[in-house]
């Protein structure tokens, strides 16, 4: 911690400076502010040291498998590979909501896995905390207002956001006769 007084006269509104350092492993963690008050400027100094300690905890987990995690959704075998002319373009979908359908895709190491799910127009307070509640970086929903397919994900420190895909449904009539 370092706390400095300015002597210049004009600038008394930001006369007292306090800086902090953390220095541990990984990145050095800095943050100063300004005020016309020592203690001022220590609570803003802190706020903002608070806020950098958090957002490089967060780059520091490891946001793609937690310890012991299993999959909660039980996985239907992959199907025997199929001869030349029984080779499918892109694999089969699943019926059944909560299983989940693994197959190779053509010739290649590529396995596609595909699960189907439930879902009702929600808004996106409602799919932000859905999102939560599973804990998975983001989550496709049907905005209850546009009746668009959507998907909020988690950005970096605490902000969101909304992937919104121009598609305008149509009736099943509408469709035939395109």
């Amino acid at each position: 911690m370092e706390i400095t007084r300015e002597q210049n006269p004009r600038l008394a509104d930001r006369a007292e400076r306090v800086e902090l350092t953390v220095v541990d492993r990984g990145p050095i963690i800095r943050a100063e502010a300004a005020a016309d008050d020592r203690y001022a400027a220590l609570d803003l100094a802190t706020t903002k040291l608070l806020e950098r300690l958090r957002r490089a905890r967060d780059r520091r987990k490891n946001h793609k498998r937690r310890p012991g995690h299993k999959p909660a959704v039980p996985v239907a075998p992959v199907e025997p590979e199929p001869t030349d002319e029984e080779m499918p373009t892109a694999p089969t979908p699943p019926t059944e909501p909560g299983f989940a359908v693994e197959a190779q895709l053509g010739d290649s190491p590529v396995i596609v896995r595909q699960k189907l799910h439930d879902t009702a127009p929600m808004s996106v307070d409602q799919a932000l905390y859905e999102m939560e509640l599973v804990g998975h970086p983001f989550y496709l929903f049907i905005d209850e207002e546009t009746m668009q397919p959507c998907a909020v994900y988690h950005r970096r420190g605490w902000t969101y956001g909304v992937i919104r895909l121009n598609y305008e449904v149509q009736p099943k009539e509408q469709e035939a006769s395109a």
